[in-house]
């Protein structure tokens, strides 16, 4: 078990990251392009390579592949919610050069929301053995209807926080730059910046029901759940703009992640009788993705007029 000089070093370690990226982000904004992106994304999938070496020298090859199945996941998971962000700062028509920060601060807040996830999940199944069956159905049917996706799923307009935010906070019509909030005569105002935020943040929220219960089908050690969780959000700012541009070329992609979480779904029912071993879940899991892949680049969308 990691006492608290190490859940205390490697909190502080990720906020320096966020720091480093956030302070990167208001030097100078911009818009990112491809290559910057793809930097930036070997970047942090490295430093996910890095700690899961770390893992097998102080935990052992177990923990190392239970470590990179969560990452995998999880990783996984995000290129789908990545098309959700890419509706939203469309319909905002966010700049391109304010994007990463609100992404960056949307980082901030999903690490402190999957934290507490994490940390009422773990304690569940700990007091509650039962709820992990909870966890199954659920995965399985966010499985189910993530096969009838469509394009017209993601509605920002009906978000109940946007809309209270609307009705209490008075909003700006036009961007202020980069700014969150600006103040005319006495007043403050919020920018739609700050509502694009907002909306992001709550979003992750449900990004995270789907995503912690996956995560504890293939452990429940909070060390596991809690650091995969933490590199696979840390590189999903890069990887966002990475495949801004390519994001409709894995159109079947959604299809191979349903494929997941029902196998995980049935992975925990499962689970009281049969333990599917973990290095079968990362056979698994890299199949899917790769025939999901593959069928998204040998049969390619039909482009819209």
């Amino acid at each position: 078990m990691e006492g608290p000089a190490f859940w205390i070093g490697f909190n502080v370690f990720v906020l320096a990251m966020i720091a480093m990226d956030f302070f990167l982000a208001q030097r100078k904004p911009h818009a990112i392009k491809f290559r910057e992106a793809m930097w930036w994304t070997a970047f942090w999938v490295g430093l996910a390579a890095a700690f899961a070496v770390l893992v097998y020298i102080w935990r052992g090859p177990q923990k190392t592949l239970e470590f990179a199945t969560g990452y995998l996941i999880e990783e996984s998971l995000s290129v789908d919610n990545l098309f959700v962000f890419l509706v939203l700062f469309g319909y905002f028509k966010v700049p391109e050069q304010y994007q990463r920060k609100v992404l960056t601060l949307g980082i901030l807040g999903a690490l402190v929301m999957r934290g507490l996830f994490i940390l009422a999940g773990v304690g569940l199944i700990n007091r509650f053995h039962w709820i992990i069956y909870v966890f199954g159905v659920f995965l399985i049917y966010t499985g189910f209807t993530l096969l009838r996706k469509s394009d017209e799923d993601v509605e920002p307009e009906k978000n109940i926080v946007l809309r209270l935010a609307r009705r209490w906070i008075p909003i700006t019509s036009d961007y202020e730059g980069d700014r969150f909030f600006v103040k005319r005569d006495t007043r403050t105002f919020a920018t739609p910046l700050f509502a694009v935020l907002l909306v992001v943040e709550t979003t992750d929220v449900v990004f995270a029901l789907d995503s912690i219960p996956a995560i504890l089908a293939i452990s429940k050690d909070p060390f596991i759940v809690y650091t995969s969780n933490v590199f696979a959000i840390l590189g999903l700012r890069a990887l966002y703009f990475a495949l801004a541009g390519m994001m409709q070329v894995f159109h079947y992609l959604h299809y191979g992640l349903a494929v997941i979480l029902m196998f995980i779904g049935v992975k925990m029912l499962l689970s009281a009788r049969y333990e599917i071993p973990i290095f079968v879940a990362l056979g698994v899991v890299i199949l899917v993705l790769a025939i999901s892949v593959g069928a998204s680049v040998a049969f390619p969308a039909k482009v819209k007029a």
